[in-house]
């Protein structure tokens, strides 16, 4: 098959979250598998400095039509591995900034037009082209309207594009909310900037169009594909999901073994494999010696590794923060966003500095570090559409501590619960939940011969993509 991917992240050209590690894991296999696969990305600056880039082609220059203007742009492609091409939509004044989407502090006041230019860059690409693909899949807010600006375009100039389009929720909490005005940048018809369209509150939502305007609507769980169908978890679309409630699936995402793997993993100080563990304990040492905590330590190492935004669960990380002041563990947080959590973990720092530790920043081999050398991973999401890391840390024998919701029901099973195949630990989304999952940890570690059972079982699991990604062929195949 013929299959295009539009999202604003891919690894690893541009990550801020597991959206870039899911896109590119997916059409790395599907690339395996014999599939001719594109992938859409923004042209930002990482991703033309990184030297998969150095030789990249201009295969198009664009003109795109932006409301009443016009705006110029060119697309570059290379080609990493066989029967995968990487195309860059690129504008300067777009793209060529340091952060994808803000500063840091707050989201970029243009967001609106970067990335309807992105897919509207897409289209014309596929039209100078004449790619005709199979399948035209895009991927969260930021590339929602590529499937009504495709049947637009189809009919504008009398072609066919794609045969069928699929648009996967990553994170519905992320919809890409403006004022009411930006939807002339769009130059669809107007009788779509409506309440059956893009209008959403005297505003317009470009997440809603994906949703209501693609033939196939996934999410990255099965439990999540329910969730969301709830006022719950559906953050003011459960309704318009449950239009779509006969088109709408949730596949899990999987796990790239070929990055996330302890057997194997040229990040980590030693290798190891559920036959022998013996590496994971020189991870444990390398990981101690990081973060300045006694190298002779005995207790048990909790790890996080996530965005600092609210859905994480940082808030009851803080509530339970007596648990690792006064209790004999270490905790060592991995992370960049909100500057409030950074600044409260950093306080906790300062006052237990023997204790707890804080890596404010983005640092891929220091999340494969802390996989390998804790004993636990915590991970107290309020929501977690798939979520990875607790995939990543049963592969790497650390026991994930997670909330009972979405993928995380999907891929952890409680230990306590379930003692003949449980691989973790599981609560409610709470502060008495957390803390009641951190103290079964501390008792699951003081039994060593069960606390080894349980890591074992977790690194049996297959996360692999290449079980993950039958399901997308599947469903590619069903709608072509």
């Amino acid at each position: 098959m013929k299959i295009v991917h539009a999202a604003s992240e891919f690894f690893p050209y541009v990550k801020t979250g597991g959206l870039a590690d899911a896109v590119a894991s997916l059409c790395g296999v599907l690339a395996d598998n014999g599939h001719e696969v594109s992938v859409f990305l923004p042209g930002y600056r990482a991703a033309l400095e990184h030297k998969d880039a150095a030789k990249a082609e201009r295969t198009a220059r664009l003109k795109i039509e932006m409301g009443d203007q016009f705006l110029s742009g060119d697309v570059r492609m290379f080609s990493p591995r066989k029967n995968l091409k990487v195309h860059l939509v690129c504008r300067e004044e777009f793209f060529d900034r340091r952060n994808p989407y803000g500063n840091g502090e707050r989201d970029y006041e243009d967001n609106a037009d970067r990335f309807i230019f992105f897919c509207k860059g897409v289209v014309e690409a596929l039209r100078l082209s004449d790619l005709q693909a199979d399948v035209v899949h895009a991927h969260d807010w930021q590339a929602a309207l590529l499937p009504m600006l495709l049947r637009d375009a189809e009919r504008r100039y009398d072609v066919t594009l794609a045969v069928k389009t699929v648009f996967t929720i990553h994170n519905i909490a992320y919809q890409g909310l403006f004022p009411r005005t930006v939807f002339a940048r769009t130059n669809l018809p107007e009788d779509l900037n409506n309440m059956d369209g893009l209008e959403y509150y005297e505003q317009i939502n470009l997440l809603k169009g994906g949703i209501l305007f693609a033939d196939r609507v996934t999410t990255v769980s099965p439990r999540y594909a329910q969730e969301i169908q709830t006022p719950e978890f559906g953050n003011g679309l459960d309704g318009v999901v449950q239009t779509r409630e006969h088109d709408i699936m949730g596949l899990l995402n999987g796990v790239d073994l070929s990055v996330w793997n302890p057997a194997t993993d040229a990040l980590l100080p030693a290798r190891y494999s559920a036959a022998n563990l013996a590496g994971k304990q020189l991870c444990r040492a390398e990981l101690l010696k990081r973060c300045n905590f006694a190298p002779g330590y005995k207790g048990p190492i909790f790890g996080m590794v996530c965005r600092f935004a609210e859905q994480k669960g940082l808030d009851l990380l803080l509530a339970n923060q007596d648990f690792f002041m006064l209790g004999d563990c270490r905790l060592v947080v991995l992370g960049s966003g909100e500057k409030r959590y950074e600044e409260e973990i950093q306080q906790l720092v300062s006052q237990a500095p023997e204790k707890i530790s804080l890596s404010a920043r983005l640092d891929e081999a220091m999340s494969h570090l802390i996989e390998a050398g804790s004993d636990f991973f915590i991970m107290p999401s309020l929501f977690e559409p798939c979520g990875l890391n607790q995939m990543y840390s049963q592969i790497y024998g650390t026991v994930p501590i997670v909330s009972r919701v979405g993928g995380l029901i999907d891929t952890v099973t409680d230990a306590d619960e379930q003692p003949a195949s449980g691989t973790g630990l599981m609560g409610a989304p709470t502060k008495e939940g957390l803390r009641n999952a951190l103290e079964r940890a501390r008792q699951l570690f003081a039994d060593p011969a069960r606390m080894s059972a349980v890591q074992k079982r977790g690194m049996g699991k297959d996360f692999s993509w290449k079980t993950a990604a039958a399901g997308y062929e599947e469903l590619y195949r069903e709608s072509i």
